[in-house]
């Protein structure tokens, strides 16, 4: 039946920093379609609060404290999980930050840190989930969270969509080198959605929110479960020619040029 392809039943997904926001969401997505959830995060605070969460919805979760950073974090990370829960089927590279500066005046160790963190880290990960995935002859999807920022430019977001254009070629590169072995890498690429952080930005009569609602063509803020389809259907066998593509989710944003001002 064509529902076998979205089956994950039995696989073990990882979504790095999905502790809320859209990682919460698409990891949501997965568990609803079979797949066994393990979340990581360098605060264990912010991992407890997202079990709880994760729990009141239904889920039982797996959580694992490491930086995706630190490649001997990562290894003896990879470790627990596949000795507690079982080896990585689905990586989703998840974790990120940003930090609106202008660039002129952003320091050089945050411009460093950002990539670090949206860059290297899904490098580090990437390797090592598909070291394993090479070794145990299975196949895997690794799915890295791109942004419009690998297409576009911003005021402000230099380091952000530096780390995510690299992000958008290693994602290619990735799925150049693994293919042989019947891995598939792909990125999602969301545009701007409604979660805890664009919150003021949204507040009625704010002028950014009319900017986005004026310059998207679906004229709205992408909800998180907007972000499930793409996700499952990059886990599972539905995608398994389909490698080294962005998916951008975006409502249209990338496909206008935007409306003239007196429409």
């Amino acid at each position: 039946m064509t529902n076998n392809l979205f089956d994950l039943t039995g696989k073990v997904a990882l979504v790095t920093g999905a502790t809320h926001g859209l990682g919460m969401s698409m990891a949501l997505g997965l568990a609803n379609h079979g797949a066994k959830i393990v979340v990581n995060d360098i605060n264990a605070e912010k991992l407890a609060a997202a079990k709880a969460e994760y729990a009141r919805q239904g889920l039982i979760i797996s959580t694992f404290l490491f930086d995706v950073t630190n490649e001997k974090q990562v290894i003896e990370g990879l470790a627990a999980i596949e000795k507690e829960v079982g080896a990585v089927d689905i990586l989703i590279n998840n974790a990120g930050i940003i930090k609106r500066v202008p660039a002129m005046e952003m320091d050089v160790e945050d411009f460093r840190q950002v990539i670090d963190i949206d860059l290297v880290g899904p490098f580090i990960l990437s390797k090592h989930v598909a070291k394993s995935m090479v070794s145990r002859k299975t196949g895997g999807k690794i799915i890295n969270m791109c942004s419009m920022m690998s297409e576009l430019g911003r005021e402000t977001v230099s380091a952000y969509a530096s780390a995510k254009g690299g992000l958008k070629m290693l994602t290619k590169n990735l799925a150049t080198e693994l293919a042989k072995y019947n891995i598939q890498v792909n990125g999602i690429g969301p545009g701007y959605f409604a979660t805890s952080q664009t919150a003021p930005l949204r507040e009625k009569g704010h002028p950014f929110n009319d900017f986005i609602i004026s310059r998207t063509p679906a004229a709205r803020w992408g909800n998180p479960d907007d972000l499930q389809g793409a996700a499952i259907f990059l886990a599972s066998a539905a995608s398994d020619f389909v490698n080294g593509q962005i998916l951008y989710v975006d409502g249209g944003i990338l496909a206008s040029l935007g409306k003239a001002s007196n429409e």
